[in-house]
């Protein structure tokens, strides 16, 4: 199924109820094209998350120190992996999606090629970590006990690192066709798979940490092999014809983009594993870390549905800067923006009628499920929060602006966030609440300075660029007209 474009929205000058009505059309059209994308993407997005917090779930009932272990891979050694991989990865959404709006499309399987050497290299890099994180993490003062284990670990889940290599250029490559129905499909039945394997390995017989590290493994890889199948059944004629000497070209101009996306990612994931560092080296740090971690993986749960909206913006952005319509592009920011905030006041909600709850899913310790709940407020306020930063970063994607976002990134994070919350937790005394707090001062400047960026964007200039760059990686701009520019 074609990608699908929305003419140049605009109200119209026949008086107020005609614009406004002109005005419903569009932003109707445009949520049909949003969500024709978004959908699938949450769901997809949803079901690959929830492989980690399904093994996290069965690692619980093993002990606090096996939760914390994991919780701290996941986080730290994981964490820091998942965000090289996926921003090296990322920058198929901006050359991929204005290649498609172009009509480029016989450059797609080439961009997406010279990522995979670029991936795949990268994770071979990053092997160490793995092998390594036991004095790693005793670096950054965790306990001897914890660090050992997650040692262990980590080792025992090195395939998937290199499962990320495959895993998310191929994913970028389809959701710039809006190819996302089958990664849902592909998804979900991994999902239960994961979970069937989990409960006879890690529940039944008793494998553990071994157990539950070869399930997870075993799950990407069963996501990468359907991909590769779907990818090579002929459902690409256009855009895959097969291997080829031509992605070994220009490899580091791609190098050069691929490490842009990367560092902008990187900084915002990368925070997160900083907030969990600071946190261990609190007093009774196993109770702590447990406690944040449940809420971060029950944020990044409902993360993955601003996640969505961010694929469905990055896609329509970068699409609509391809084929010249700008106006488009920026109607499209503005429907995403205001859908996915939506989400985010419900989340919130649910967040804080159940404060007292939800710990309980994830953890029978009654020192955990207290300690967990304690932070119930600040959860939910980040939960809102997030659903309009990913969306900015989206449009950040689609537009190429990464070099410019990661020194948001740099400034907030890294300048405020993270001082503020080491010093509200240790010199202040506010423990796990502090660094929490400083964490969301972090985030609401980076939101308000997005917001402010793309605000003040010149979207006609921004599609002017946008065939300047297909020219330069992939030809001649495509030989669709441009309209409503």
């Amino acid at each position: 199924m074609g990608e699908v474009h929305v003419s140049n929205p605009g109200v119209g000058f026949e008086g107020p109820c005609v614009g406004l009505k002109n005005l419903g059309r569009k932003s109707l059209e445009e949520s049909k094209v949003t969500w024709y994308i978004a959908g699938p993407a949450i769901l997809a997005t949803v079901f690959q998350f929830s492989i980690s917090i399904v093994t996290v779930v069965f690692v619980g009932r093993l002990g606090s120190t096996e939760l914390a272990a994991v919780s701290i891979v996941q986080n730290v050694i994981e964490g820091f992996a998942f965000g090289v991989m996926l921003g090296m990865g990322s920058a198929l959404e901006t050359l991929c999606g204005q290649a498609v709006g172009a009509g480029q499309f016989h450059m797609l399987g080439i961009y997406m090629q010279r990522s995979w050497i670029i991936t795949c290299v990268t994770a071979m890099v990053l092997s160490p970590l793995y092998v390594f994180s036991s004095p790693i993490l005793k670096l950054f003062h965790q306990s001897d006990e914890i660090a050992q284990m997650s040692g262990k670990y980590s080792i025992w889940v090195i395939p998937q690192l290199f499962a990320y290599a495959i895993n998310f250029p191929l994913q970028k490559f389809l959701q710039s066709q809006s190819k996302v129905m089958v990664l849902t499909a592909i998804s979900g039945v991994t999902l239960m798979v994961h979970v069937l394997l989990n409960w006879v390995f890690v529940t039944k017989l008793n494998y553990g940490l071994t157990g539950a590290a070869v399930v997870g493994n075993i799950s990407w890889w069963i996501i990468n092999l359907a991909q590769i199948i779907y990818l090579v059944s002929g459902f690409f004629p256009e855009s895959w014809t097969g291997l080829s000497w031509l992605a070994f070209h220009s490899l580091f101009a791609f190098v050069k983009l691929s490490l842009a996306s990367a560092i902008m990612l990187c900084l915002e994931l990368w925070y997160f594993t900083a907030i969990i560092l600071l946190v261990g080296g609190l007093h009774n740090a196993e109770i702590a870390i447990d406690a944040i971690s449940i809420c971060m993986n029950l944020e990044l749960w409902t993360l993955m549905v601003a996640l969505g909206f961010n694929a469905a913006v990055s896609v329509r952005v970068s699409n609509e800067l391809g084929a010249g319509r700008p106006k488009a592009a920026r109607f499209s920011v503005i429907v995403n923006v205001t859908t996915s905030a939506m989400f985010g006041i419900l989340f919130m909600v649910i967040i804080l009628t159940t404060k007292n709850d939800f710990p309980k899913l994830f953890a029978t310790d009654p020192m955990v499920i207290k300690a967990t709940s304690k932070l119930g407020t600040l959860l939910a306020f980040t939960i809102f929060l997030n659903s309009i930063q990913p969306v900015l970063s989206g449009v950040a994607v689609g537009a190429g602006w990464q070099t410019l976002v990661a020194f948001v990134n740099v400034g907030c994070y890294y300048l405020f966030g993270l001082p503020i919350g080491a010093l509200l937790g240790y010199k202040f005394k506010l423990g796990v609440k502090g660094i929490w707090s400083g964490m969301v001062v972090g985030c609401v400047l980076q939101t308000l300075i997005l917001i402010f960026i793309t605000i003040r964007t010149n979207w006609e200039k921004e599609a002017c660029q946008a065939k300047d760059r297909i020219r330069t990686w992939g030809g001649t701009t495509g030989p669709r007209e441009s309209s409503g520019s």
